[in-house]
């Protein structure tokens, strides 16, 4: 079956989150689509949550796995990249819900030569933990109403689960943030990762994603700014992986990228 994107979910440990995300895709408006599980060495609780969606939708699902090494993301996207069947790729995290327009939005906003940049909405953990399946099914979890209702408290950053048309657009274009390749929310052309030579994996947490984003722009791929069109939740987690060693090295390659304007990494998916 030919499809119009792979959506590519990395995960670890955090299979009730997994779960919700996966219910999320189950919404969608267009779904004309496979997912790609990617799992960083995950445990089996994690390989039965797939397996049971996989029974109740007609979804095309695939369980991407490698050991537990450590923080690996970058190794486990490679061989979902490979894995992949379509043209077009949708980057995304196992606690990131999408609304129920999320991919059709994608598919909409993707330009030649271009990639799109996208955004998240963070929840607490209150919140997180309360979101049932009816409230993913009847979307509530994007309601600001509902999400007020929960606890959450008034910000400006609301705005991303209400916008629409004129004022989405607007927003996208006075936002003072970058479009960069943020691992949660980003999406681009099989052809054009693959001639960077996808993620490179010597990197940990920290920019690890950005990194990929940096040599697409570097090759002429544009990055196009669409947090306010490209709309998912973020569930609370912690990050016990995060370190300043792992951090600061990522800074020294990302450095020697943007100096030396490469396209190329030489510890990505072809390693030969």
């Amino acid at each position: 079956m030919k499809y119009d994107a792979s959506i590519i979910i990395s995960t670890y440990n955090q299979p009730d989150w997994l779960y919700k995300v996966l219910l999320g895709y189950a919404q969608q408006t267009h779904q004309n689509f496979e997912i790609i599980v990617a799992d960083d060495g995950s445990k089996m609780d994690t390989y039965q949550i797939v397996q049971n969606f996989k029974k109740q939708t007609s979804y095309a699902i695939k369980h991407i796995w490698q050991e537990d090494e450590g923080f690996q993301k970058n190794r486990i996207l490679n061989k979902a990249i490979r894995a992949s069947k379509s043209p077009y790729l949708i980057f995304t995290d196992g606690d990131c819900i999408p609304r129920k327009d999320f991919v059709e939005k994608h598919l909409t906003l993707r330009k030649p030569k271009a990639f799109l940049s996208g955004g998240y909405f963070k929840l607490p953990k209150m919140i997180s933990e309360k979101i049932s399946k009816e409230d993913i099914s009847n979307q509530y979890c994007f309601d600001k109403f509902w999400l007020i209702k929960q606890g959450l408290k008034k910000n400006f950053k609301l705005n991303k689960l209400t916008s629409r048309g004129l004022k989405e657009n607007l927003l996208n274009q006075w936002t003072p943030t970058k479009a960069t390749w943020d691992g949660m929310n980003a999406s681009g052309w099989k052809k054009d990762i693959l001639a960077v030579n996808g993620f490179d994996e010597r990197m940990k947490y920290g920019g690890e994603d950005r990194e990929l984003g940096e040599r697409l722009m570097n090759l002429g791929i544009k990055p196009i700014q669409a947090r306010y069109s490209l709309i998912c939740v973020h569930l609370h987690h912690e990050r016990g992986y995060k370190n300043t060693v792992d951090f600061d090295r990522n800074k020294q390659i990302r450095k020697e990228t943007k100096s030396k304007k490469k396209t190329w990494t030489d510890y990505g998916i072809n390693q030969s």
